[in-house]
């Protein structure tokens, strides 16, 4: 399939568009969420005359925690939303780890909010602190909308639960998956005890104006991208499995068909999700990066089958059905800032790296991709590689497993023997947890700068 799939002088043109230099807008948003985050303990600190007891202390912990957790709750959300300026620019998993980070702040600021908030209404009805939870009960069916809150707030329990490391690698990908959908749910039904009972928010209409403009702001970019945007794009291109390819053991291609797919903006080294309309598929999503550049009535993917949802990928049949969400990922040529480019792929890490390496632009000698796998029988797509390279210019290396089957030491030594100037390169890596963190490592021990290396991990 490398001659119909491949884009040639067109497609490093169309990459070449795409490069531009400047600074990550990580900064400025990190500057504008804690900003929000000032206002809002400025909002607790202009209503709060003084603290006189015990009692007002908790109450008012209370408070600034519940305010706390209410504006990150917003922004857990936001970080949901696949928002283009964030997915591309800042990056997928850059994005997961910062909505990670605010999911257990925001959990934990939840749980003290409820704690510090019922030991203070339970002092003030001359009870003790071992009265909580009947205190707890009568607060719900006494105060407006408390009964939604409890509901949510047990979700985002349920919901924080799942995502403990521990728990969450014991728990099938979809369970988990539809259990995280809670969220927007358990946001919806905490919010309007906020308003209701927020002391704050009653003497500050200005606050209320705010907090609405905040959750409205939130949820119509929610509602845009998460729901109207595929929707327009499934209905746009028609998506459909034209075939599937065997590439090597237990890799598999997956040729997806439809209308107009050059326009669908995606850009090498990103990465849709994708719903397969097919019993036993259709209510699973998952990301597979493409594997080629889109031609006008074509796309692929390479997947290796290590979950129950990639593994039945070699069973779908022509005419499928396909609903794609993206794209997705700034694992591209826009983070580029050096002329030469060192490529490196674990295993099926390859399908990003394979549309990189035939599209970024360069003369010849400047781009060169590095391969691992477990054997030559497992370093999927290697003719398209080939063909490549030999087009490009561009070098071409493998590593794999010896004889009996140690693994190759990819340490600083190796990849400074490999190339003497990679301090000088930007470094484009997909691959494994573990690879990745190792050959990471070895990078920055061979004088590569962090700021240099470019990943996108899906683990996360």
């Amino acid at each position: 399939m490398t001659a119909p799939l491949a884009g040639g002088r067109a497609a490093r043109r169309q990459t070449l568009r795409h490069i531009r230099q400047g600074r990550s807008p990580a900064v400025p948003l990190l500057l504008a969420a804690w900003a929000g985050a000032v206002g809002v303990l400025w909002l607790w600190w202009h209503n709060t005359q003084s603290i006189p007891g015990i009692n007002s202390l908790l109450l008012n912990a209370g408070r600034i925690t519940g305010l706390l957790a209410g504006y990150l709750t917003a922004l857990v959300v936001l970080q949901m939303a696949r928002v283009p300026a964030l997915e591309r620019r800042v990056g997928s998993d850059r994005v997961s780890r910062w909505h990670a980070m605010s999911g257990r702040y925001t959990l934990c600021l939840v749980v003290a909010h409820v704690f510090l908030t019922m030991w203070a209404y339970s002092l003030q009805a001359g009870k003790s602190l071992g009265d909580i939870v009947h205190q707890m009960s009568e607060t719900i069916n006494q105060l407006p909308d408390m009964g939604k809150a409890a509901i949510g707030t047990g979700s985002l329990v349920l919901i924080g639960l799942t995502s403990i490391n521990g728990i969450r690698r014991r728990l099938p990908y979809d369970m988990w998956y539809h259990v995280h959908l809670l969220t927007y749910a358990a946001v919806f039904l905490t919010f309007w005890h906020q308003i209701a009972v927020g002391n704050d928010f009653a003497v500050e209409s200005a606050a209320k104006k705010c907090w609405y403009l905040l959750y409205g702001a939130v949820t119509t970019l929610v509602v845009w991208y998460r729901i109207l945007t595929p929707v327009w794009l499934n209905l746009r291109h028609h998506l459909r499995v034209e075939a599937v390819i065997e590439e090597a053991p237990g890799i598999v291609s997956v040729l997806i068909s439809g209308n107009k797919l050059h326009r669908l903006g995606a850009e090498a080294g990103q990465f849709f999700r994708w719903r397969f309309l097919t019993p036993g598929m259709r209510f699973s999503s998952h990301p597979y990066s493409l594997s080629a550049i889109p031609r006008p009535d074509l796309l692929r993917i390479t997947v290796k089958g290590v979950g129950a949802h990639s593994a039945r990928l070699r069973e779908l049949r022509p005419g499928v059905r396909v609903w794609a969400e993206g794209p997705y990922g700034s694992l591209t040529a826009a983070r580029r800032s050096k002329e030469k480019v060192l490529l490196i792929a674990g295993g099926v890490g390859i399908t990003p790296i394979r549309t990189l390496f035939e599209t970024l632009p360069g003369a010849a000698g400047d781009i060169a991709l590095l391969y691992r796998a477990s054997s030559t029988g497992d370093l999927a797509l290697w003719d398209e590689l080939q063909q490549i390279a030999s087009e490009r210019g561009a070098r071409l290396m493998y590593e794999v497993n010896g004889p009996k089957g140690e693994r190759p030491n990819i340490s600083a030594e190796f990849l400074t023997l490999k190339i003497p100037d990679i301090a000088n390169h930007d470094i484009f890596m997909c691959g494994p947890p573990g690879f990745a963190q190792s050959v990471y490592e070895a990078l920055r021990g061979a004088g590569v700068s962090a700021r240099r290396i470019h990943q996108e991990r899906f683990d996360l």
